[in-house]
């Protein structure tokens, strides 16, 4: 098991990549701090199956955009494991606007859950992993983190270019201690959605299929959920241990 022994905190993990990272981490031997803003029950499912592999979860409802509720989720974990080793920042919103009709609140709360998310996560987290010399941090990102890809998503691209931009002065920061950053990049994916309004470019009748994004891949597909929680759990375990500051593009070849 690559995960024996460690604790790992993951945003975002009621459903979709957030729920397929839990999983793959539970069966690797992570206990785990399970974070989401709402979905009570599908997050408990998620912390049920979990547990039936025999490793201790903690379920927890919160806003990671928002810093206090942040500090508790993390003072919650650190009183029952005693230590995180492992964060995981997948939690994420991208709706779809010209820049000049988002609101000053809406393009804030892009930025709090997309980007400020991961800061208040690693702000509370990274001092035990600097006590201890050890610990990896793995955030979400997508193709906006390189680049423009899709028109109307100005709050997006900026908040995952500055979401990039963290991971890569994290790593820098904290490598004499020990400690390890990355991103995963993630193109379209085959994933339940529930804010129509945010995929645009969905096929009438079915919001979880694109019309034109997944044949601009090289392999013609959309991914899988469990293809990024596979990329996870490399860059989550020691096989990883001399990479820090890089991203894995999970895309398709998405690039080409």
């Amino acid at each position: 098991m690559r995960l024996k022994g460690k604790t790992a905190l993951i945003s975002g993990a009621g459903r979709n990549i957030g729920k397929a990272i839990a999983l793959t981490f539970a069966r690797e031997g992570a206990d785990l701090i399970l974070v989401a803003k709402e979905l009570g029950d599908p997050l408990n499912q998620v912390a049920n199956e979990c547990q039936k592999m025999g490793v201790k979860t903690l379920p927890l409802l919160a806003d990671v955009g928002k810093h206090e509720e942040v500090n508790r989720v993390a003072r919650l974990g650190l009183e029952r494991f005693g230590r995180v080793d492992v964060l995981v920042s997948v939690a994420a919103i991208r709706p779809h606007k010209l820049i000049w009709d988002y609101g000053y609140d809406e393009w804030s709360q892009v930025f709090a859950v997309n980007c400020h998310s991961t800061f208040y996560l690693a702000k509370a987290l990274v001092p035990g992993m600097i006590e201890r010399r050890s610990g990896s941090i793995v955030a979400l990102g997508a193709l906006s983190s390189l680049t423009a890809v899709i028109p109307q998503m100005a709050a997006v691209t900026a908040s995952k270019h500055g979401l990039y931009g963290l991971i890569k002065s994290l790593a820098l920061d904290l490598g004499p201690y020990g400690v390890r950053a990355n991103l995963i990049a993630v193109g379209a994916m085959n994933t339940e959605r529930r804010n129509p309004e945010w995929y645009p470019d969905a096929v009438r009748g079915d919001p979880n299929i694109s019309s034109t994004e997944h044949t601009k891949a090289a392999l013609r597909r959309r991914g899988a959920p469990q293809e990024v929680a596979n990329a996870a759990l490399f860059l989550a375990s020691d096989e990883s241990s001399y990479i820090t500051g890089d991203r894995i593009s999970c895309v398709g070849g998405r690039h080409m």
